[in-house]
C-alpha cells in the first residue's frame, strides 16, 4: 500500500532520515501530538532506512500497531521481538519492548539506528533504556506526544524537558509539530472542557518524592468532600444530555480501585452497563471490555492506571478526569484519548479533580523556545510549565 503523508509527517520522516544518514552524533526527538499518526511517521522512517532498525515501544498494543503499519507499506524483512507478544523474531527492523531485549542485548549489537516510540518512559538517569543505549555507539530518534517527565525540583515538583534534563539521552529536537496546527486543520477533534471540581487539592500532601499526591492524603479529601457520590452524580447526568444525543462511550479515568469499583457497583445497579479495567485484569477479560465498549454494548468504562496510551478509538466523545495530577504529561495522555477526529463527534472532557484549572485546554499547549534562546519549553495560556517549581 501506498500512503500519501500529511505535510507534518513527511517533514517528521525526513527529519529521522537525515539524522541517521548525516554524521550527526547528537540524538534526535521528535514531537508529535497525540493522533498526529506516529505509527505512519515510523514506518515511513522505517522505509527509508537501510541496514538494520531497532525500534522500541512501551507496550503490545503500540508494537502491534506500529508493526502492522509497516506491513502494510510491503515490507517483509520486519519481525517483533516481546515476550507479551509472543514472538522473539528478530530481522532487519525489529520492534521490541525494551524488558524483552535488555537480558539478551548482545544479540542486538548490530543495531546502531534505534527508534524509541513514547519515549519520555526514557529515564537519562537509570533503567534499561539508558542501559541499552549507552551499551554501544548508537543513534537514537525518539517521538513522544508529551516531551517531559515529571521529577523533583529545588522547591517542589518539576516538569523536565527532555533536552534539558541533567544527564540527557536527547540532546535536540530535530521536528516539532503543535497541537494548535493540528486542530486548525481538522487532523484533530476540537473538545470542550467542563470543570465541576470540588476537591481542595490545597488539603492533599505531595507524596514523598514530590511528583505527585501523596495517597493518603488524597483518599482523606474524597471522603471529605463527598467525592464517590459526586462522580457517580456526574457520570449518570453526562449520559442523559440536555440535548437528548446519547454519548458515544464514556471513559473514566480514576487514582484508585476504589473509586472506579464504587462507581460501576452504582452504575451497574441502576441498570447501566458498566465495567472496570485496572493493571490487574486478565488481559482475555480486558480485551473483551473494551470490545464491547466499542461496541458500545457496554456504556461506561473505569480504569485504573491503563489506558493512557495504546487505546485507539476515535468515536471516544467522553473523557472524566476522576485523577488529580501534577503531570502534564498523565493529563493530555488522558485527554488525548478523546482528541482523535470522527465525523460528528462532540468531544466532551468532564472533570472532577483540578487538572483543568492547572494546565488548561490542550489546544493551548505550545512547545517551542523563545525569541535568542536555544533552551525548548512547554507554555500553556502565557505561562512557562517546564523546568519551574510546579505550583
Amino acid at each position: 500500500m501506498t500512503y500519501t503523508l500529511r505535510n507534518y509527517q513527511k517533514q517528521a520522516s525526513d527529519a529521522a532520515v537525515r539524522l541517521f544518514t548525516g554524521k550527526a552524533e547528537k540524538n534526535g526527538l521528535i514531537i508529535l501530538p497525540t493522533g498526529a499518526g506516529k505509527s505512519l511517521v515510523i514506518a515511513d522512517i522505517a522505509s527509508r532506512i537501510d541496514g538494520p532498525l531497532l525500534v522500541f515501544q512501551p507496550s503490545k498494543e503500540i508494537l502491534q500497531q506500529n508493526f502492522n503499519k509497516l506491513q502494510s507499506y510491503g515490507i517483509l524483512d520486519c519481525g517483533c521481538y516481546s515476550a507479551s507478544v509472543g514472538s522473539k523474531d528478530i530481522n532487519r527492523i525489529t520492534f521490541a519492548t525494551i524488558g524483552s531485549v535488555i537480558n539478551h542485548m548482545r544479540d542486538f549489537d548490530c543495531f546502531k539506528n534505534i527508534i524509541i516510540d513514547e519515549c519520555h518512559y526514557v529515564n537519562s538517569k537509570a533503567g534499561q533504556y539508558k542501559m541499552f543505549i549507552e551499551a554501544k555507539n548508537r543513534q537514537v530518534v525518539g517521538l513522544t506526544a508529551t516531551p517531559y517527565r515529571l521529577d523533583r525540583g529545588i522547591g517542589g515538583s518539576m516538569l523536565k524537558f527532555l533536552t534539558r534534563t541533567r544527564p540527557r539521552i536527547f540532546q535536540k529536537v530535530i521536528y516539532c509539530c503543535q497541537i494548535a496546527e493540528l486542530l486548525s486543520k481538522g487532523f484533530l477533534a476540537d473538545l470542550h472542557y467542563y470543570d465541576v471540581t470540588s476537591l481542595d487539592l490545597r488539603r492533599v500532601r505531595s507524596n514523598s518524592t514530590g511528583a505527585d499526591y501523596d495517597e493518603k492524603s488524597l483518599l482523606a479529601e474524597y471522603e471529605r468532600s463527598g467525592f464517590y457520590d459526586k462522580l457517580s452524580d456526574t457520570v449518570v447526568k453526562v449520559m442523559h444530555p440536555k440535548s437528548g444525543i446519547p454519548r458515544r462511550g464514556i471513559l473514566v479515568f480514576t487514582a484508585f480501585t476504589k473509586e472506579a469499583r464504587t462507581l460501576v457497583n452504582k452504575l451497574q445497579s441502576i441498570g447501566v452497563s458498566a465495567a472496570i479495567v485496572t493493571g490487574e485484569t486478565p488481559k482475555a477479560e480486558r480485551e473483551a471490555i473494551l470490545e464491547g465498549f466499542k461496541n458500545r454494548q457496554i456504556k461506561v468504562v473505569a480504569n485504573v492506571g491503563v489506558l493512557t496510551t495504546g487505546f485507539d478509538y476515535p468515536e471516544l466523545d467522553t473523557i472524566i478526569l476522576a485523577r488529580p495530577t501534577k503531570s502534564l504529561g498523565l493529563y493530555y495522555q488522558m485527554v488525548g484519548r478523546a482528541i482523535r477526529p470522527y465525523k460528528g463527534k462532540d468531544g466532551w472532557i468532564v472533570d472532577l479533580s483540578g487538572n483543568y484549572k492547572r494546565f488548561g485546554n490542550v489546544a493551548d499547549l505550545f512547545i517551542g523556545r523563545p525569541p535568542g534562546s536555544t533552551k525548548w519549553a512547554v507554555y500553556s495560556r502565557g505561562s512557562q510549565l517546564t523546568n519551574v517549581v510546579l505550583k
